[in-house]
């Protein structure tokens, strides 16, 4: 089957829906499908050659983040051009309700067309407001999948649709087979202390990283050794005067030059994926107090399968990925003094925590790459049809 699938967001900025999509086409493509993926971006580097690039985005405040978006006349000629050489069997559209390559590609295309819903959308005023005069071209959809609850609600109450909810897909080998990231202690020795990580944009509010450094001085109270590594994007000279401003010791890097190597908080910044698994295996609790906007918690599904116990906010999106408390530990969304409480409790409770890093394990599996195409492959079976391609509408 010829696939061709559209991202709304950068590959120059890494994000969710772009993992997503460039992993769903690669193990499409290992099934033998041939497959494109178009979206907005200038550099191929780390990008596989089936991505094809669209050339600048600009940022723009769109459903409570920030996404680079590409939208215009020339981004509306390089869809139709794509769409007309490569005469696909099957058009899959990620987030078609964004204000750039989904939505124009919604515009200009017919045929077998599927579409996956990330997020709820539900922060969105500028969608509310556009969704009557967006509804016709939204009709054109024939497999609706949502990857959340809250995503697929939201489908339900807004289009009248009833989408397959198929969730988020990890590789989970890459986690599970991960080395602990070195640099952190001894080679013979690698997990010397209690560690916590953190991992998303730090200068992020909805993230949450405020709410965990001002649980901190408690943890360090409880158990004194304790690590936290925190690994994302952002300001680094801010985020450690932040950390100092709480009492808490704080070094930069890996290795030797990261001074004070006993510091309590330690700043890796950007990671590669290799390092963020490495990072993650090394860890004993992996905590996520995310506030809010986050329709799936792919990256409790990325601990999970590393080993690590997983402690998250008690949003819906990860309510639904941690069992409501059966492979993942909740805490009070926003509530510094309870994430404090159950980091303390996870870490000085091993025989505890062992038990929560197998239901974790266990739970990853559902989120493997492989039964997620499988069921992505059922709902493209459902809307191709011997001989029709998807043409310029």
């Amino acid at each position: 089957m010829r696939v061709g699938m559209v991202c709304p967001y950068s590959f120059d900025e890494p994000g969710g829906v772009q993992i997503h999509a460039i992993d769903l086409c690669t193990e499409l493509r290992k099934r033998g499908h041939e497959v494109s993926l178009i979206g907005p971006g200038k550099s191929t580097e780390g990008l596989p050659d089936f991505v094809e690039l669209g050339g600048s985005s600009i940022p723009i405040r769109y459903n409570g983040s920030v996404a680079r978006l590409s939208f215009g006349p020339r981004t509306k000629r390089h869809l139709k051009q794509w769409i007309r050489d490569n005469q696909f069997d099957l058009l899959h559209i990620h987030e078609p309700n964004s204000p750039s390559y989904s939505m124009m590609a919604m515009a200009v295309a017919e045929g077998p067309i599927v579409a996956t819903y990330h997020a709820s959308a539900s922060e969105s005023k500028i969608l509310k407001v556009a969704l009557p005069f967006l509804r016709p071209y939204l009709e054109r959809i024939h497999g609706g999948i949502a990857v959340s609850e809250e995503a697929r609600r939201w489908q339900v109450e807004n289009l009248a649709g009833d989408p397959v909810l198929i969730p988020n897909g990890v590789e989970t080998s890459v986690y599970r087979n991960a080395e602990p990231l070195a640099g952190l202690g001894t080679l013979e020795q690698p997990r010397p202390r209690p560690r916590l990580m953190f991992l998303g944009r730090f200068e992020e509010p909805r993230k949450g990283l405020q709410i965990l450094l001002e649980a901190m001085p408690r943890i360090v109270a409880e158990v004194p050794d304790v690590e936290l590594l925190i690994a994302g994007g952002g300001d680094i000279d801010a985020l450690v005067e932040r950390v100092r401003k709480l009492g808490l010791s704080v070094c930069v890097g890996l290795g030797p030059s990261a001074k004070p190597s006993d510091a309590h908080v330690r700043v890796l910044g950007r990671v590669s994926d290799a390092d963020k698994a490495s990072a993650l295996s090394a860890s004993d609790v992996y905590v996520a107090p995310n506030t809010g906007g986050e329709s799936f918690g792919i990256v409790l599904v990325e601990g999970m399968a590393a080993g690590a116990a997983v402690l998250a906010s008690d949003i819906p999106a990860f309510e639904a990925v941690g069992q409501h408390g059966r492979s993942a530990r909740l805490f009070r969304n926003g509530s510094a003094e309870d994430l404090a409480e159950k980091a303390i409790g996870l870490l000085r409770d091993d025989e505890g925590r062992g038990r929560l890093i197998a239901a974790g394990a266990q739970r990853a599996v559902d989120f493997d790459w492989q039964t997620v195409t499988d069921q992505v492959e059922q709902v493209y079976d459902t809307v191709t049809v011997k001989g029709r391609k998807v043409t310029l509408a």
